[in-house]
């Protein structure tokens, strides 16, 4: 299983820090909770951005090195299309993601737009940042996401962070392919959360939509479940029922 959430570039350097998978599990998972401080970075086109702009919808973070020939390439791939289907049960512009390059000597924004150029197109809600040491340092520290340089590159946690609306670690999500619901269901809670706050209508309609929206392992995709309005329905009227013939028992024996 750590293998699996771990990215080994070599065999390890005597000389370099060694990879302790399971310390590394440890500081990701104590990041959970954790608020993230408001840091500058500069996206693929040589913009300034801070993560500030990124409050008020959840905002997954992807820490990954452009040199890298295996791992990284393939779970920008794989996040790419379980983040489409995310955009499907959630709508356009429900949350934001930041791929962010955490070899500071070589993500350069030229090399992070060629690393994303290579693997898009991606949608203008998806970033990819680059930063100073300091800078890259602080964020990834927040996140608990570990990572040590080899002989060849870095051995590190494969690890998407989801952050909150309010710039609060919420889940940690590990492998190159994990399963869809691992992400997603994540943000269909911070989403149904939202709509819970909200006192109207249309936010009630929304949030059924998104409660019975799931994930069908046989076709890979998320589709409407009436059955499980189908349930609610049956499990009111049972209610109704019992608490009526409660009332009218009581009104006989009084």
């Amino acid at each position: 299983m750590l293998v699996a959430m771990v990215a080994f570039a070599s065999t390890p350097d005597p000389e370099l820090p060694a990879f302790d998978a399971k310390i590394a599990l440890r500081a990701s998972q104590a990041a959970i909770g954790r608020g993230l401080p408001d840091l500058a970075f500069t996206d693929q086109q040589g913009k300034l951005r801070r993560l500030a702009e990124f409050r008020g919808r959840p905002l997954i973070i992807s820490p990954v090195f452009t040199s890298c020939f295996g791992v990284c390439p393939t779970t920008t791939t794989w996040l790419k299309q379980v983040a489409e289907m995310a955009r499907v049960v959630l709508g356009p512009g429900s949350f934001s993601v930041l791929t962010i390059g955490f070899d500071t000597a070589n993500d350069t924004p030229d090399r992070m737009r060629e690393f994303a150029a290579a693997r898009g197109p991606f949608p203008p809600d998806w970033v990819f940042g680059s930063g100073d040491e300091a800078t890259i340092r602080t964020l990834l520290a927040a996140l608990g996401f570990t990572y040590a340089p080899t002989s060849r590159g870095f051995d590190h946690m494969i690890q998407a962070t989801i952050v909150d609306g309010e710039g609060v670690v919420y889940r940690q999500v590990y492998g190159q392919e994990f399963e869809p619901p691992q992400l997603v269901d994540p943000l269909k809670r911070l989403a149904l959360g939202q709509r819970a706050r909200e006192d109207t209508l249309e936010a009630m309609i929304e949030g059924v939509r998104l409660f019975c929206t799931v994930f069908d392992p046989k076709s890979g995709r998320y589709r409407f479940d009436w059955s499980i309005v189908l349930s609610a329905i049956i499990g009111v009227m049972c209610f109704t029922a019992i608490a009526v013939f409660l009332w009218r028992s009581w009104r006989r024996a009084s």
